[in-house]
């Protein structure tokens, strides 16, 4: 079936709760621990029926939030993912109580029972009423960012469609479209920051609730985190601090040089060229056929892939009125496919989606094979290093996409990624405050936010614009509401990425050997083990981030980036 066939179905949590029933107890009355093997499995192929209804309605209402059905649905699902969990959570209980708990383990590999004492650790039947209303604040959050409509230049915009103007060689243009976007978060300024401290105050609650003393432990328990804990996250935040932050300024500072602003304000630092910035050559058809020879070329299981995701409609790519923003990917567990979402607008944006999403898209068909959810899906930061790779993976093919301006694409493709080291952990370290202060406020977290900023990222400068001034640009960070402690995941895996970068510079057959190997252990592993088993370096290791980094100059240097 093509996606516009894949049946909507709200799923009926009755009928689910009395199948659940009987396998529960199928489960505990099994003679043998092979018998209570093949119950984890009918188990789980009810999860991924579930599952799959869940993700169905989560893609319909992100195409169109205006569509009172998929919004109705939407509702309904806020609603059932908590009463689900509560099942899925009694037969977490039961697996790691069975008395065949040694053999199952024997059999199944330990690291399951781990993910499974952590799961519980983040959930109980008390919190429910929380979770329906967490989902509930994040889907208006969601609603409020998908409905936005922005005038500007004799058109009407949302905020996806807004991001070409930014990328303008025009520094009016610049300004007045970053003015645009942040007037309409000054007139919904209010609505964001009660989402946001409603959000927060109920996370807390739940914490107290389950035992935690703040929602710290609680988040990272809910990201499956079993083998790096907050304090590694800040020796790594460190790290970034003391051997990225100072490539970063030198970097800005050349940026500044090519685009002859000698002090450039935020809305500069979008335009990396005084020519202009790279934007690729076609409509979004010619690009899909150009990813599509690309993937063909790579490897044939990749471009095998590609092709099938764009025959069965798996691709939904370009912005549109109440489409919600941003890009991601998600899996089908019962057809066993994945989606790819995005907001096409014209920029150079639109290449990273087409090979960062269907990085993630070939690590989930990849993993299609494993039986049990709990080692299909990798956990976030393992996840990010798959998407991230790709895009290194696709530099030999970027001519295609933007003729002339390859060189320019490929250096600024490097710089942005290394600056979105210290923005990554901006990120972390406002959050970690913000959950270790639940009553600190909009202002007093306005103003952490802008003392983090300055400390990562002091060339962002903001005159002129009081709202970003103060600290409010968080605000249009999605994770930072919808997932908490999610963003670091995207710098660890970017330090693995870089890794793979320079290994392809050395040995492309072996980088792709072990990236395809990645992706079809799926989240079998922790991540640190993960890494292990790839024989690449883990982040968290003093000197790695340094290390990393270093390997990455004599790649910038090949670049004339003054004549670009």
């Amino acid at each position: 079936m093509k996606l516009e066939q894949f049946p909507l179905i709200i799923p009926n949590i009755d009928a689910i709760k009395q199948e659940f029933e009987t396998l529960l107890q199928a489960f505990e009355a099994a003679p043998t621990a092979a018998d209570q093997k093949n119950v984890i499995y009918d188990i789980a192929k009810l999860v991924d029926e579930v599952t799959n209804q869940l993700t169905l309605i989560s893609v319909r209402y992100t195409q169109d939030t205006r569509v009172e059905a998929y919004e109705k649905a939407q509702e309904a699902s806020d609603e059932i993912t908590p009463l689900f969990q509560e099942l899925y959570n009694r037969y977490q209980k039961a697996l790691i109580a069975s008395k065949f708990r040694s053999e199952l383990e024997k059999m199944l590999g330990s690291f399951l029972f781990k993910k499974i004492e952590l799961s519980l650790q983040a959930f109980d039947p008390k919190i429910i009423g929380e979770l329906q209303q967490e989902n509930k604040l994040t889907s208006q959050y969601a609603k409020a960012l998908a409905s936005a409509q922005i005038p500007f230049k004799g058109g009407v915009y949302n905020l996806s469609q807004m991001g070409k103007f930014l990328d303008e060689a025009d520094r009016y243009t610049r300004k007045k479209a970053s003015q645009a976007i942040a007037g309409w978060f000054g007139e919904h300024e209010e609505e964001l920051a009660k989402i946001y401290d409603d959000l927060v105050h109920l996370r807390h609650q739940m914490a107290r609730k389950l035992g935690f003393d703040n929602f710290i432990p609680l988040g990272y328990a809910r990201m499956g985190r079993t083998d790096y804990s907050p304090l590694d996250v800040k020796s790594y935040r460190d790290q970034v601090y003391k051997a990225v932050v100072p490539l970063s300024k030198k970097l800005v500072r050349r940026q500044a040089e090519r685009i002859g602003i000698k002090k450039p304000l935020f809305y500069d630092l979008s335009l990396n060229f005084a020519t202009g910035n790279p934007t690729p050559k076609g409509d979004k058809d010619y690009l899909v056929g150009v990813a599509a020879e690309m993937y063909a070329e790579m490897s044939p299981d990749i471009g095998a892939f590609f092709k099938l995701m764009v025959e069965r409609h798996m691709l939904d790519l370009e912005s549109r009125p109440g489409k919600q923003g941003g890009g991601y990917m998600t899996y089908f567990p019962k057809y066993k496919i994945p989606f790819v979402f995005s907001n096409f607008n014209g920029t150079s944006g639109d290449i990273d989606v087409l090979t960062h999403e269907i990085g993630h898209a070939f690590q989930g068909y990849s993993s299609r094979h494993i039986k049990l959810p709990e080692y299909r899906d990798p956990t976030m930061e393992e996840a990010e290093i798959h998407s991230m790779s790709m895009e290194f993976f696709a530099w030999p093919w970027m001519e295609r996409f933007f003729d002339e301006d390859k060189d320019k694409y490929l250096y600024a493709h490097l710089v942005s990624a290394i600056n979105f080291l210290p923005y990554g952990v901006t990120v972390d370290e406002f959050q970690h405050f913000v959950y270790e202060n639940p009553d600190s406020g909009h202002a007093a977290r306005c103003a952490k936010w802008r003392e983090i900023e300055k400390k990562y990222t002091p060339y962002k400068k903001y005159a002129g614009f009081p709202l970003y001034e103060k600290g409010a640009r968080w605000m249009r960070q999605s994770h930072i509401f919808e997932a908490p402690f999610y963003y670091i995941d995207y710098t660890l895996a970017q330090v693995v990425a870089f890794q793979f970068l320079t290994l392809m510079e050395e040995d492309r057959a072996t980088a792709w050997k072990r990236y395809v190997k990645l992706c079809k252990l799926g989240g079998s592993y922790p991540f640190t083990e993960l890494l292990k088993r790839v024989k690449m370096k883990n982040p968290f290791k003093k000197g790695t981030i340094s290390r990393t980094v270093k390997k990455l100059e004599p790649i910038i240097a090949r670049f004339d980036d003054a004549k670009m």
